[in-house]
């Protein structure tokens, strides 16, 4: 059933929501079967691949692909774990209720992207780390801020990442597939565990680049299919601004009616849902946690074999970012103009009806525009862009927050632990988090937030703020010290909790059902609270290492990176005085587990031991032994950031042009 509506002189269909169970049926044509059997297939074949042409059986191998990856991968990569199906589902709904204002959060990551390329990536390739909180140790001396930084990124993954990746690709396969969503999300986790156990971060980021070509060619046909249905773009202003639903009961017109600012990026700094001061300056510190220090992210700049190719893949996938205000906040608006009454529904009994959450459906706006407008075949096209975004976030995560665990935590519960050990130890805790993960399904499920982009965004900043504030003093500032830098990250941890366990205790709620969160805490806006907590929380640090000792200045690792050869003239650093620390003591079953494993790899290898660890990338192989000025050479290059000139200018200039790209879209639509 579908009734026709005219609005200035053209027609356009608005499927009746009563239907739409009847009309959402499980993928089951031939068409569609055969795109999805493909994409795994290849997915699955360039994983394989990547195993075998790769070094997997070294830490440096697994974890930052031997530092030989080239500048295009690395962009397609950036871009693929920035974008999950979180994005498809979470900024795709987010455009639907309020705008294009949510676009502004792709664009500002422009910015800071440079910022990544040209200043923090070569700090961290000089000080030769492999981990964020590697990095912190180095700069500061100590364990707790190290400790505790792989900590927080964990949780962090599981209350946002993790979680909302889930979820998202949840409502997608509900969607789409009928399928049982416990069944689906295994399978799923299942496959994206697979090559990320077996092979490393190589593996990734070559179905990261497969993955991003997928999503690109899908998403752009489904834009196109949306916007042949609104008939352009200015009719699609228009008509955006009547998807008022018609069931509304007693709730307030502000509720469901557009917002009048819905085409603006810049809005009310007080009464705005995404005020403009939030936009620039609480969002950009959001920005430089996700993007400068956050593991996910860095890993895949570290893998370059130069700091030219770090640049690159910056500047490509600053690019790609452009794409997601047309590619998903259009297409999550139209969705709302064809499917008002489900999308834009207001009434708490309707949504629970459409969609099984009573404070909105606006989460369902781009997949049920995949069910309902793309034919047989391309609507198989696109639930493998949706598995493409979900698999490629989620195996960044896994990777980088084996990473984390290995380099951090199991080094210090096993200080002893070969390096056969630690990659068996990586690859035990992925198959931990992928249960963690599973476990959390449904709380993400009883979860009150009705826009899951909006959710995401507001744990980040209640958590990220003093992250980033430590490190942005880390490099700017050489007078901060570590019982600064720790005093400051306790303080704003314990901050940000208060409001997001309020929150939880209380709700978010929504326009319709408000919540009760008293006004003290829950009454400043999640962008302004983020810039508020890393302005006090840089302010303690600052506060307390200037009553403190500071550190010796032969101590302090790389300052400000000015490019220029005085770095190479500078006497080399001293490192801090080892310190005993009391060893943590991990579960005896973990711990007799990972070294059984060990030892089975260290055993005499038959057949079967041969086919099992070669699988794994822990095959045994006869390394020659390095001088020790071949060891120092090899050091030297993996910590050289020196660039081709004609290759340095050629990265300058297009960052200038990404540069100029950003303020012009931000001026158009602003």
């Amino acid at each position: 059933m579908s009734q026709d509506y005219s609005y200035f002189e053209f027609s356009y269909i608005n499927r009746n929501a009563e239907n739409d169970a009847k009309n959402t049926t499980a993928l089951n044509n031939a068409a569609d079967i055969s795109v999805i059997v493909v994409y795994f297939l290849v997915v699955l074949a360039v994983g394989v691949w990547s195993m075998v042409h790769t070094n997997r059986s070294t830490v440096g191998g697994f974890f930052l692909a031997g530092r030989s990856m080239v500048w295009w991968p690395i962009g397609a990569s950036l871009f693929a774990s920035n974008i999950g199906s979180v994005h498809f589902v979470g900024i795709a709904g987010t455009g639907a209720a309020s705008g294009i204002a949510i676009g502004g959060f792709e664009w500002n990551s422009l910015f800071v992207i440079v910022i990544l390329g040209w200043i923090f990536v070569p700090i961290y390739i000089r000080a030769g780390i492999i981990t964020m909180p590697e990095y912190l140790k180095k700069r500061f001396g100590g364990q707790r801020i190290r400790i505790y930084l792989s900590l927080l990124s964990l949780v962090l993954y599981v209350f946002t990442k993790i979680s909302a990746d889930i979820l998202s690709g949840a409502i997608f396969i509900q969607q789409a597939l009928g399928l049982n969503i416990y069944l689906a999300v295994i399978a799923l986790l299942a496959i994206t565990a697979l090559y990320t156990v077996t092979g490393g971060l190589a593996a990734v980021i070559y179905t990261d680049t497969l993955q991003t070509f997928i999503m690109l060619i899908g998403s752009f046909i489904l834009m196109g299919f949306a916007f042949n249905e609104v008939k352009g773009y200015e009719n699609f202003e228009k008509l955006y601004m009547q998807a008022v639903p018609s069931i509304t009961g007693n709730i307030s017109a502000n509720c469901y009616e557009p917002r009048p600012d819905s085409f603006h990026l810049f809005r009310d700094p007080l009464t705005a849902d995404i005020p403009w001061p939030g936009l620039v300056f609480g969002l950009t510190i959001q920005a430089i946690w996700y993007f400068c220090t956050d593991q996910v992210i860095v890993q895949r700049c570290l893998s370059a074999k130069s700091l030219s190719h770090v640049k690159g893949g910056c500047i490509l996938c600053g690019y790609l970012k452009i794409l997601p205000m047309f590619l998903m906040v259009f297409p999550g608006m139209i969705s709302r103009i064809l499917y008002t009454d489900v999308v834009a529904c207001v009434d708490p009994d309707e949504c629970e009806k459409h969609c099984g959450t009573r404070v909105g459906c606006s989460n369902i706006a781009y997949p049920k525009l995949v069910v309902e407008l793309m034919p047989k075949g391309l609507r198989g096209l696109m639930l493998s862009v949706m598995l493409a975004s979900l698999m490629s976030s989620l195996t960044s995560i896994f990777n980088s927050a084996s990473t984390l665990f290995t380099m951090d935590i199991y080094t210090r519960i096993r200080r002893s632990a070969s390096e056969k050990e630690l990659m068996i130890a990586g690859r035990v805790f992925i198959l931990a988090l992928i249960g963690v993960s599973i476990a959390w399904i449904p709380m993400v499920q009883g979860s009150q937030s009705g826009q899951l982009f909006v959710y995401t965004e507001s744990i980040t900043s209640y958590l990220a703020p003093p992250v980033a504030a430590v490190f942005l003093l880390a490099i700017f500032c050489k007078r901060v010290n570590e019982t600064g830098a720790f005093y400051g990250l306790i303080i704003g941890l314990c901050m940000g909790l208060s409001r997001m366990i309020t929150e939880f205790i209380y709700g978010t709620g929504s326009c319709a059902i408000p919540s009760n969160c008293p006004t003290i805490i829950c009454g400043v806006h999640y962008l302004y609270f983020g810039l508020i907590l890393f302005v006090i929380s840089g302010i303690v640090m600052l506060a307390v290492s200037l009553m403190t000792k500071p550190i010796d200045d032969k101590h302090v690792i790389t300052s400000y990176l000015k490019f220029s050869s005085h770095l190479d003239r500078r006497p080399p650093r001293v490192s801090f005085p080892s310190v005993k620390y009391a060893s943590i003591h991990i579960n005896k079953y973990m711990q007799t587990f990972v070294c059984l494993v060990s030892s089975f790899a260290d055993d005499e290898p038959g057949f079967l031991k041969k086919a099992v660890m070669c699988f794994c990338g822990l095959e045994t192989k006869k390394a020659p032994k390095l001088t020790k000025e071949e060891e120092e050479a090899l050091q030297r290059k993996l910590t050289d950031t020196s660039e081709v000139p004609l290759w340095r200018n050629v990265v300058n200039v297009n960052a200038v042009i990404l540069l100029c790209v950003a303020v012009f879209c931000h001026a158009y639509f602003g």
